[in-house]
């Protein structure tokens, strides 16, 4: 694709700046610098990205100009996600409808962002190489001061584990390697989140009608878990189907993992439940954001027919048209295109198995999926039908399987990523199940106990 690496080369140069910091003149990073304002030249942002590159470049970079060089670092990724989800709709012939104009956003303290954005340039200024514990320490009272405010828990959120992973990594001169692609994601969306009116307030109408399912992205870390359910929405007014997604996020207990997990986002959405029963949803008025985002109420929905996910994706997924990216969302880690595949070709080396679509290779990133379900990378390389999530990683497009219809001993059938979201009777997800509740019983009775000492 025409510009790609160019623009990538010119993210990871300004990326390497952050390694080294910017408290002092370092006459080797001009180059990487220059190369940054020079992407965005052509851009609203040329004058005002040269003049910080050239102050930064000198040591002598203020606030503002950090959040320059943020800004042109974001345009860039921006552009980035923007090539390469057009080159999506290309292929699958998806219409994607147009950002409407946001609602201007609550105007928050600004001592609080002020205080945020001067701990941000304290770290640019320190470089990845340069963090101790009192430096990534100092995010802990501003997080603490934004919390109480709704307007700001995005930020105070990003902040927190932003913090948390530096204070992971401190003595920062003692790292073998550094994630400077990821922190520098995570410190120009902070440093950006932290002008007041950036964060735009999501345009929120209502949807009426029917959902049908096509599959669950389950995420699971150490402390915390989210499912978020892929689906295709047919309005009741009759009007095109569009691509929608509904997503709940829950912190768990380490000892809970596998189909445990299930047990702690069930509660929060019943949608889960519908998916593992194979039923669509009716939805009565469910707030719905104009970037396809379903704000879930349990009371404004109910269980509906029978619906086979693979028939969504043959019939109805190649007319559904999708909802834009949020500005500040534009990011290529951000893409997640729901496609339906079949009649593909198959060819496995090693651990890696590769599709065959069209005469063109498409990588299947089996480690996407979750133990929590019978979906396995064995079932994914018999199948002859998939839905997956089309993303984009380490330089190339990567398949993430949802569902599959394969052939288990001489029997068609039809395995999901999300099958035990609503329970199962399978006999590891129902002993994954039982050590999750026993689990989660001891943790309240000790807290119980903690409480009334």
């Amino acid at each position: 694709m025409e510009g790609l690496d160019e623009a990538l080369a010119a993210v990871d140069a300004f990326d390497r700046t952050l390694v080294a910091g910017l408290l002092r003149s370092r006459p080797d990073r001009v180059g990487d610098l220059t190369e940054l304002a020079r992407a965005v030249a052509g851009s609203p942002l040329a004058a005002r990205v040269a003049e910080a590159a050239e102050k930064a470049a000198a040591g002598a970079a203020s606030e503002d100009y950090f959040v320059a060089l943020a800004a042109a670092r974001t345009a860039l990724l921006g552009a980035v996600h923007d090539a390469l989800t057009a080159g999506i709709d290309e292929v699958t012939g998806r219409t994607r409808e147009e950002h409407a104009p946001a609602t201007p956003a609550a105007r928050p303290a600004v001592n609080l962002l002020a205080a945020a954005r001067t701990w941000l340039s304290d770290l640019a200024r320190a470089g990845w190489q340069g963090i101790d514990h009192d430096l990534a320490g100092g995010a802990a009272p501003i997080v603490s001061a934004m919390l109480p405010h709704p307007e700001l828990r995005r930020l105070a959120t990003l902040l927190d584990g932003f913090a948390a992973e530096l204070a992971a990594s401190c003595p920062g001169a003692a790292l073998e390697r550094i994630p400077a692609r990821r922190w520098g994601d995570l410190w120009s969306r902070a440093l950006l989140l932290t002008r007041p009116g950036a964060a735009e307030s999501p345009i929120v109408g209502t949807a009426t009608g029917r959902l049908l399912p096509l599959g669950v992205d389950l995420h699971e870390h150490a402390t915390a878990a989210q499912a978020q359910v892929h689906a295709v929405f047919e309005p009741a007014d009759g009007t095109a189907p569009r691509l929608v997604r509904a997503g709940v996020s829950v912190p768990k207990p380490d000892t809970v993992v596998e189909a445990g997990v299930w047990q702690l986002l069930r509660p929060h959405l019943s949608l889960l439940a519908a998916l593992g029963e194979g039923l669509a949803m009716e939805l009565d008025a469910m707030p719905l954001t104009d970037e396809g985002d379903l704000i879930w109420d349990d009371t404004r929905a109910r269980k509906g027919d029978p619906a086979d996910a693979l028939t969504t994706a043959r019939v109805l997924l190649p007319t559904a048209t999708a909802l834009p990216t949020a500005p500040l969302d534009r990011h290529p880690a951000r893409i997640a295109e729901p496609v339906f595949l079949e009649g593909y070709a198959r060819s496995q080396d090693g651990d890696t198995l590769t599709f065959d679509v069209a005469g063109r290779p498409l990588l299947v990133d089996t480690d996407r999926i979750p133990t929590a379900s019978p979906l396995t990378p064995e079932a994914v390389a018999a199948s002859s039908a998939c839905i997956g999530l089309l993303r984009w990683d380490g330089g190339g497009f990567r398949l993430q399987p949802l569902a599959v219809e394969t052939t288990v001993r001489r029997k068609t059938v039809v395995l999901h990523a999300g099958a035990w979201a609503g329970g199962t009777t399978d006999k590891a997800g129902v002993r994954a199940e039982k050590a999750a509740t026993d689990a989660v019983t001891v943790l309240r009775e000790r807290a119980g106990r903690l409480l009334r000492k």
